[in-house]
């Protein structure tokens, strides 16, 4: 990271929102964050910001209007509900609410995918034994999460960016050099512009530049295993229920969308996934009636299908010299309990209750203490986090008979003893530990 030279003194430029201007063109926008990357989680966190009375520059490589292209990412997302609760906080919520299926139930169940026909049965999902089941009502009227296609959620933010006046947009734009030192931040784009700021927030994902340049060290490991994530219609309806199988190759998921469509994410290893992905639209449907089962009736995919290698890390730090990572750039983790996201929201909620009370008081935004504060209070949550996700994978992604019964008899008793059931529901809705305001539902 290049930190030579100064930028103009963070406390006169902060709160402007303002640009310099030289022969009638603007070189030079001066706001209290610069956000590197406005996928799902920098989107949110620049719509957070200026709902919380702070200017932001959202910066990214790519043009809004290819992010919220139906073809661009054919994912949906699990909110949990405190992440839905910030959503409404910040004025998302209405925009995303009727797109969004709320999930009433989660089931889980330990299986075995049956053989083809040729091998004596009847080639659909084999045999399975369920062995936990959270249902709301158990802890009160609200659901345990939502899901929410991706293309809906983008388009929302992108909706919501537009319209707010506390935020500069600079997409597509490319980053020629980023300078940080104790009077600010300065970001040069290669068509001239620049962005000035106390403080950055990168949120530039798992192969993060920012991070990277900075020099801060990650540790990651690839699973021996790949994801294929689309959608079905089925003829049954789905009950607002989602449906977690595991597998000896990896997790298969089930999640309701509205209506009669659902979200799969079929995780198995990289050659099974190869040759799913290489089978015509009958020969995929009838694998993936197989590994479904028969409870939503005929399923049939719809639209495209992608294939995601899966992978995990941590970065060693959160924070340096007026930077902070935010989401994949600084945690990226297995989709085995569809938390990925939701971990990046929470970071989102803890950094804008700390920059808010920075600049509240009229501190710097970019001073260390409170970057530390953010590192602190994420840190740990994170790292459990990842920790539950790669021993959840390991534990159930193995056929061993021995192994088998004891994780069977371990969630069974999960399911039967009613506190430690309800803490780990609470767990999946995001409301457990030390919540920042929003996701209390409360301004930041």
């Amino acid at each position: 990271m290049d930190n030579r030279g100064r930028a103009p003194d963070a406390g006169a430029m902060k709160r402007t929102g303002t640009s310099r201007r030289v022969a009638n063109r603007p070189v030079a926008v001066a706001v209290d964050v610069a956000v590197v990357g406005t996928g799902l989680v920098g989107a949110t966190l620049a719509c957070a910001l200026a709902r919380s009375g702070l200017t932001v520059a959202a910066i990214d490589r790519a043009a809004p209007a290819d992010l919220t292209d139906a073809a661009f990412d054919g994912r949906a997302s699990s909110i949990a509900l405190s992440s839905s609760r910030m959503l409404e906080a910040i004025g998302l919520w209405p925009r995303l609410a009727p797109h969004a299926c709320p999930i009433h139930d989660i089931r889980v169940s330990d299986g075995r995918v049956r053989a083809a026909a040729a091998e004596g049965t009847d080639g659909r999902a084999g045999t399975s034994r369920f062995f936990l089941h959270y249902d709301h009502r158990d802890i009160g009227d609200a659901p345990l999460g939502f899901m929410l296609p991706n293309v809906d959620l983008r388009r929302g933010l992108d909706a919501a960016l537009g319209a707010a006046e506390a935020v500069t947009r600079l997409a597509p734009a490319e980053i020629a050099s980023v300078e940080r030192d104790d009077a600010g931040v300065r970001i040069v784009l290669r068509d001239g512009r620049e962005v000035h700021a106390p403080v950055l927030a990168a949120v530039d994902g798992r192969q993060s530049t920012l991070r990277r340049e900075a020099g801060i060290r990650v540790n990651q490991w690839r699973y021996r295993q790949d994801a294929i994530v689309g959608a079905i219609a089925h003829d049954e309806e789905h009950g607002n229920v989602a449906h977690e199988h595991f597998l000896p190759g990896g997790p298969f998921a089930i999640l309701p969308l509205p209506g009669r469509r659902s979200a799969f994410v079929w995780t198995d290893r990289p050659e099974v996934i190869a040759a799913a992905m290489r089978l015509d639209a009958t020969g995929f449907d009838r694998e993936l009636a197989r590994r479904i089962g028969d409870f939503l009736g005929k399923v049939r995919s719809v639209g495209r299908r992608w294939r995601h290698p899966l992978g995990a890390l941590h970065a060693a730090r959160y924070v340096d010299r007026r930077m902070v990572l935010v989401g994949d750039a600084a945690h990226a983790m297995h989709p085995i309990a569809g938390q990925g996201l939701n971990m990046g929201l929470r970071d989102v909620a803890v950094l804008t209750e700390v920059l808010v009370e920075q600049v509240r008081l009229g501190l710097d935004p970019g001073a260390p203490d409170a970057l530390r504060r953010y590192a602190r209070w994420r840190r740990f949550d994170n790292m459990a986090m990842l920790g539950m996700t790669d021993g959840l994978n390991r534990l159930f992604s193995t056929d061993l008979l021995t192994v088998r019964l004891a994780r069977d008899v371990g969630m069974g008793a999960v399911n039967r003893i009613g506190p430690l059931k309800r803490l780990f529901m609470r767990h999946a809705m995001g409301t457990v530990g030390e919540l920042p305001r929003l996701l209390r539902g409360e301004p930041a």
